[in-house]
């Protein structure tokens, strides 16, 4: 069985359901408490043991690799400050994994995105994970796709149970049980009408791919506004081979692009550290003190 190396990640959209603040600060930059969003997929990947990863950017998208670079005047002033230890902080950035950079010259869509990857990826599986969301789970969810994988040998993608509501705003996976929370995959309809719907499972955040997704993605045809969607070319790819969805375990979405769920995740990360949690709750329990039962300021 082939290791998985390396991981793609598709950051090179507008980020137009956080505009205005995109306009000038790419979503996947967006902080949760003191971390961009990015970091805690870089992060998860490397924790995997990724070894390589490809973030496909765009022009407006150059902080993210002044994030992950050295900063040498800065981490000579936190030295010559005696912060020793926020100097090796910010260094560590830059020593995470070996970022590759690769450009996607025009918005044609998360297929074509990772397609502009493949000159980096070879003929080998890889990782996709999305540089505005993902899922804070024990094992991480990289690492439960990777377990799939080295059991079926086909592609994996992550998927959880999801309410009609939430649904209709996702991919929705038909499948067939195999075992445990592991599913071969038979298709995806993205953003399905309620009369579409006859799964509660989602597709959400991190894939595992075959090679194969390769030569689909170069001769599908462009879907809905001109582009080429993932989700279309996996659908073609399981006719051809299979594909697994793993139902991740213990495991907690957050998706940066949702303003709700941005929100609940600076919440839910802040109150996880030691040196904020006493006074969020504290602030928190004196927020709710001041409303009544029926949501109205007292």
């Amino acid at each position: 069985m082939q290791k998985i190396r390396k991981a793609v990640i598709p950051a090179a959209g507008w980020g137009t359901r956080f505009l205005p603040i995109t306009k000038a600060v790419p979503k996947e930059m967006l902080p949760i408490v003191d971390r961009p969003v990015i970091h805690y997929v870089v992060e998860e990947a490397v924790q995997a043991g990724i070894e390589e990863i490809v973030i496909v950017t765009a022009r407006h998208k150059r902080s993210i690799e002044d994030y992950f670079d050295r900063f040498f005047e800065l981490e000579q002033r936190l030295l010559q400050a005696g912060k020793t230890e926020e100097c090796t902080q910010i260094r560590h950035l830059s020593e995470m994994a070996r970022l590759v950079y690769v450009r996607q010259p025009e918005a044609l869509g998360n297929g074509h995105a990772v397609l502009c990857a493949r000159p980096v990826i070879g003929d080998e599986p890889f990782l996709v994970l999305w540089g505005d969301d993902f899922i804070y789970a024990d094992p991480p969810r990289a690492r439960q796709l990777m377990d799939v994988y080295a059991a079926y040998g086909g592609s994996a993608l992550s998927v959880m149970r999801f309410s009609p509501q939430e649904i209709v705003r996702s991919a929705m996976a038909t499948v067939q049980p195999v075992r445990d929370n592991v599913h071969r995959i038979l298709s995806l309809i993205e953003k399905p009408r309620p009369d579409q719907i006859v799964s509660d499972l989602a597709v959400v955040s991190g894939w595992l791919l075959t090679p194969g997704i390769f030569p689909v993605l170069e001769t599908i045809a462009p879907g809905r506004g001109g582009e080429i969607w993932l989700p279309e070319a996996v659908n073609v790819l399981a006719q051809q081979e299979p594909v697994y969805g793993c139902e991740i375990r213990n495991g907690v979405f957050y998706n940066a692009g949702n303003k709700l769920d941005y929100l609940k995740a600076n919440l839910d990360f802040a109150l996880a550290r030691p040196d904020m949690r006493e006074e969020l709750l504290a602030y928190l329990r004196e927020l709710l003190a001041t409303f009544d039962t029926s949501g109205e300021v007292c």
